[in-house]
């Protein structure tokens, strides 16, 4: 049994759960074999302390470590100090597959040389649900073949600095309105619809992708009984064996809702397994990790897992890491990459409704959220007071906060001439009454672009939050420069 738990340490990612590789987690890894780990902003304090505990996990995990995080751009980045990226759909609206490919590149370059060879992107979700929870801006937009080659482009530049990228979440994540991180949610649609449009992507994908991870979700035409994550039908007999896929499957965070809350961690890891998958995403506490070990060699030992097949998952598990070896690499080029940054989050700036611009030095009232919030997915949205600094530079603010939109009184405020502006610095859509009362005379959307349509004003869209795409809103304002986007998702027409 010794021999069946090496191996199954072997087919886990785990979570980490500190910024520094403490003794009792070292001698985990090391007993255990596992060669898989994912980082979190909690594990993250700047590049010195980073790169020293990635090489610490490479020292516990070995050669073949893989070393992984989420750093897709927009709001989920876990690395917030290098080169702020734009989200998917910022480059979608930009639709230039060399600039794509070139932010990708950077992305690249800043998270090696913190000592990351996997980085879980891009998303190939096809965003066309304008209550998605979780996506949003997180897609390349929805046409399936423009949004595929935009991700390509940008995988392409990510792997040619040495970066493995997991394409995600098969078969598709776009047409939901449930979060997986909270719930178990269902795309009910027909073989048809899902071959001519979730599927598309991944297709595209399939020759070229290093890694594909799954979605937490239920399709009733692929399987009716199982989640993707855990479904043979769907990860051996589409993704396999229809699109000829070789990589590597990895799942989900087996810690989300939508499985944690639904199946034992040993049962739901040995079910995807079974599926299809190489690798299982054991992030939640340590002792569903040595659960999940126990469960996969019990599985091993009893034959529902095959040796042949383990020893085929282990060996794509060692082709991605011989291709992407670990250790970090110097970064020569972050003042170069920075100022690709900006150039692409201006770029994908986007105006809906001939938005006008205030004369510089007018008095403008800026409305925004007093908290700012994460969904667990992504990073905290930018503060208000940093937004009203920002608008400084160009305007008399004065800024007014609320901290529930649903029972805040635009009526209420002043009226007094002043130009008001509102900033959504958060990924949830308005609820009835905002959308009811509300009428800013300038709508600056500074994370999900569906907020946009929430109000019938003119709107800035940057599809992210982070300081660069903050910065092209000032420079649209002051005249500068124009917002060249196109949104590359329904409903947006108008623009």
């Amino acid at each position: 049994m010794t021999d069946y738990v090496a191996l199954a340490g072997q087919l886990i990612m785990v979570r980490l759960f500190g910024t520094e590789l403490d003794a009792e987690t070292d001698a985990f890894l090391r007993q255990y074999k596992v060669r898989g780990a994912c980082l979190f902003r909690q594990n993250m304090q700047d590049a010195a302390q980073l790169t020293s505990l990635t090489g610490a996990l490479r020292d516990a995990m070995g050669p073949e470590a893989l070393v992984a995080l989420d750093q897709e751009g927009g709001a989920v980045v876990r690395s917030t100090w290098v080169p702020a990226p734009p989200s998917g759909m910022a480059l979608g609206a930009a639709n230039d597959p060399q600039l794509a490919r070139e932010v990708g590149a950077a992305v690249a370059r800043a998270v090696r040389a913190l000592g990351f060879n996997w980085n879980f992107a891009p998303v190939l979700d096809l965003n066309n649900n304008p209550h998605n929870p979780v996506i949003a801006e997180r897609s390349f937009g929805a046409d399936p073949e423009t949004a595929a080659r935009i991700a390509m482009a940008w995988m392409e530049g990510s792997e040619s600095e040495g970066v493995a990228c997991c394409v995600k979440h098969f078969p598709g994540h776009g047409d939901t309105h449930v979060d997986s991180h909270r719930d178990l949610p269902t795309v009910d649609k027909p073989l048809a619809e899902l071959e001519r449009f979730e599927f598309a992507p991944f297709r595209i994908a399939a020759p070229k992708a290093s890694a594909v991870m799954t979605a937490h979700i239920v399709y009733p035409a692929l399987d009716p009984q199982f989640p993707a994550t855990m479904s043979r039908p769907i990860l051996t007999g589409i993704l396999r064996e229809r699109f000829g896929y070789e990589g590597v499957i990895i799942t989900d965070g087996m810690d989300m809702h939508a499985i944690a809350h639904r199946y034992g961690a040993g049962e739901a890891a040995v079910n995807a397994l079974v599926a299809g998958a190489d690798m299982v995403m054991a992030i939640g506490a340590r002792e569903t990790q040595v659960e999940t070990v126990h469960a996969i060699a019990r599985a091993i030992a009893d034959g529902v897992l095959p040796l042949a097949e383990v020893e085929a998952r282990l060996a794509r598990l060692a082709k991605l890491a011989a291709a992407h070896p670990a250790g970090p690499v110097a970064y020569l080029a972050e003042h170069d990459d920075r100022a690709l940054m900006a150039r692409a989050w201006r770029a994908g700036l986007t105006a809906l409704g001939r938005p006008q611009r205030p004369a510089r030095g007018s008095k403008v009232r800026l409305v925004a959220r007093a908290d700012v919030v994460s969904d667990g997915v992504s990073e905290a949205g930018v503060p208000a007071a940093s937004v009203a600094a920002a608008l400084g530079r160009l305007y008399e603010v004065e800024l007014v906060t609320f901290l529930d939109a649903e029972t805040f009184d635009w009526n209420a405020l002043p009226q007094d001439g002043r130009f008001t502006i509102l900033a959504s610095t958060a990924r949830r859509r308005y609820g009835p009454q905002a959308r009811a009362t509300w009428r800013p005379d300038l709508h600056l959307a500074l994370w999900n672009p569906y907020q946009a349509l929430d109000f019938a004003a003119p709107a800035l869209m940057t599809y992210g939050f982070a300081p660069p795409a903050v910065d092209a809103v000032v420079a649209w304002l002051a005249g500068e420069i124009e917002a060249p986007g196109h949104c590359p998702v329904p409903g947006f027409e108008t623009q």
